[in-house]
């Protein structure tokens, strides 16, 4: 008798395209940008191709090693990858996921850029953060023209070139991002790294960063302490003259998840930088830096969220249980629902906060004040969902969900950065509230924006309604951030949803998250919700 004979197993998700999902396509198209679809969905097949999935997967397993010293004992300060890397990092750049958004000339080509991005990072998200930071250092460069034109054309680049060299003799290079020390996390203002100015024009940085993302990149935007106040400054890995600036990489973190990405604490050993902006107005020239993250770390939890509900409905389609296929299971079928729902609405926001970039960039105002209270409340919530929801797909698998092989402890190691990066969640809720503060327009646009749907759905007006009053009362508006932020970021989704999105899911978003009736564990949908199309929605189509 065989004793093992393999039967119902679900097969590998491999060779499918990445971007096939409607919420992406229906993005571009509402934007007018229907001729990027095939560009869009090029990336898509090739990110969910059997190759690029292993390339992804030996990134993951080979983390990078660092090497401070050469073998003569002389400072190296290099991180090395393994080849899997490189090859994903060329290709990401090819597709112009990284700086080329703001040269392209199409109108919509931070969108295109978003949806590019979403498609690609279900390989590998480790390398996916030079790529975003490199995408944000752009407008942060812009604070200075001289700098900006040195440096912009090299990073919009369509090449990758990860050799060590002087940044202005490569055809392409990658920007990171220094700002955090040990005593001050996200507090910046506590900074003590110091920049002396230098009669040349430059400054001497000395100082200790305890996260410095991407260390090898070609430049590192960072904070320091000017004789002006708190500054920000640009430093390049290697000097014009094709010395090595003394940055000294200590050490890498040994990291949860994001294992593919070199984190580290560096040493500015009298490192010459360039000053970018004004002394004194470090955090107003970074802040647009910190905007293209925020965008970024929202578009890569609900990229997240979307690749575990497809990995799980590509599960649940193929296993049976009790005599039936697990996705024809009541039960199932409501969790799975659920959590589509829940990915359709992040990556619908996700993918309208980039149409703002487009916007706002464009010199519309409103957009622009939409694009700044739309990114806090959704960086704060859609990344907050992210470890729940990966957690609960990975259920789906059953035991074969917290086996490595099954991919799903990759995505739920990967869920909480998004929430911790660029300001944890106390953060993130806080910067909701300085921003209607300072902008107290961009809170009446929002409001405009919700009631512009007003009398299409009565669960979603009531909602409204709550939260207007809810901030009538600002004496503890602090202590009920988190609360108060979560319901903006809903009542937006619930508006987008009901505006753009398909009727089924908008009917099943506003009746469980909107209605005071929904559960704390996903799969409690009530039986009235179209579960039949929003599963076929999240389906891939293999």
């Amino acid at each position: 008798m065989k004793t093992h004979d393999v039967f119902n197993q679900s097969t590998p998700l491999v060779d499918y395209d990445t971007a096939a999902h409607p919420v992406i396509d229906e993005a571009l198209v509402r934007a007018g940008a229907e001729s990027a679809l095939d560009e869009v969905h090029a990336v898509g097949r090739d990110a969910g191709s059997a190759r690029t999935q292993l390339l992804g997967e030996l990134a993951e397993q080979h983390p990078p090693i660092l090497q401070t010293h050469d073998r003569f004992g002389r400072r190296a300060d290099r991180v090395v990858y393994d080849p899997s890397y490189h090859d994903l990092m060329h290709r990401a750049v090819e597709y112009g996921l990284h700086a080329t958004a703001w040269t392209d000339p199409r109108p919509q080509s931070h969108l295109i850029r978003a949806a590019k991005f979403s498609a690609w990072q279900v390989v590998d998200a480790g390398h996916g953060c030079p790529v975003s930071m490199t995408y944000a250092a752009v407008p942060a460069l812009r604070a200075d023209p001289e700098i900006a034109n040195t440096f912009v054309p090299l990073l919009t680049s369509r090449t990758y070139d990860p050799e060590l060299a002087i940044p202005t003799t490569k055809a392409g290079i990658i920007a990171g991002m220094s700002m955090t020390e040990k005593q001050g996390g996200s507090d910046v203002r506590a900074n003590t790294t110091v920049a002396t100015p230098q009669p040349d024009g430059t400054y001497r940085i000395v100082g200790h960063k305890w996260f410095t993302s991407a260390p090898m990149s070609d430049i590192l935007l960072t904070l320091a302490v000017a004789p002006g106040g708190l500054t920000c400054f640009v430093l390049p890995r290697v000097l014009p003259d094709g010395a090595l600036n003394p940055i000294r990489l200590q050490r890498l973190k040994d990291k949860l998840g994001n294992k593919s990405n070199a984190s580290s604490e560096i040493e500015y050993e009298n490192a010459v930088g360039w000053r970018l902006g004004d002394e004194g107005r470090g955090v107003p020239t970074i802040i647009e830096m910190v905007n293209g993250t925020r965008l970024d770390c929202t578009l890569a939890t609900a990229n997240l969220m979307r690749h575990g509900v497809t990995l799980a409905a590509h599960h649940v389609s193929e296993r049976a249980a009790f005599g039936k296929t697990l996705v024809d299971q009541p039960l199932m079928r409501n969790v799975l629902a659920d959590l589509a729902v829940e990915a359709e609405a992040s990556m619908t926001v996700g993918l309208w906060l980039a149409s703002l970039t487009d916007a706002a960039y464009a010199g519309d105002e409103r957009a622009a004040l939409l694009r700044r209270i739309g990114l806090s409340v959704s960086k704060y919530y859609v990344c907050k969902r992210g470890p729940a929801h990966v957690a609960e797909a990975l259920e789906c698998f059953g035991g074969n969900g917290y086996v490595e092989e099954s991919g799903m402890p990759r995505l739920f190691r990967e869920s909480p950065l998004p929430s911790i990066w660029e300001g944890s969640g106390n953060v993130a809720a806080l910067d909701t509230l300085r921003a209607v503060a300072r902008q107290p327009d961009s809170l009446a646009t929002l409001f405009e924006e919700f009631d512009s749907v007003a009398g299409t759905d009565h669960r979603l007006d009531a909602f409204v309604a709550r939260l207007k009053h809810s901030f009538t009362d600002l004496d503890d508006l602090e202590f009920r951030a988190r609360a108060v932020v979560g319901d903006l970021a809903l009542a937006l989704q619930g508006t987008l949803l009901v505006r753009f999105g398909h009727p089924a899911v908008a009917d099943a978003f506003t009746g469980s998250r909107l209605a005071g009736e929904w559960g704390t564990v996903f799969g409690t949908l009530d039986r009235s919700v179209d579960v039949a199309t929003i599963i076929e929605r999240s389906t891939p189509k293999v």
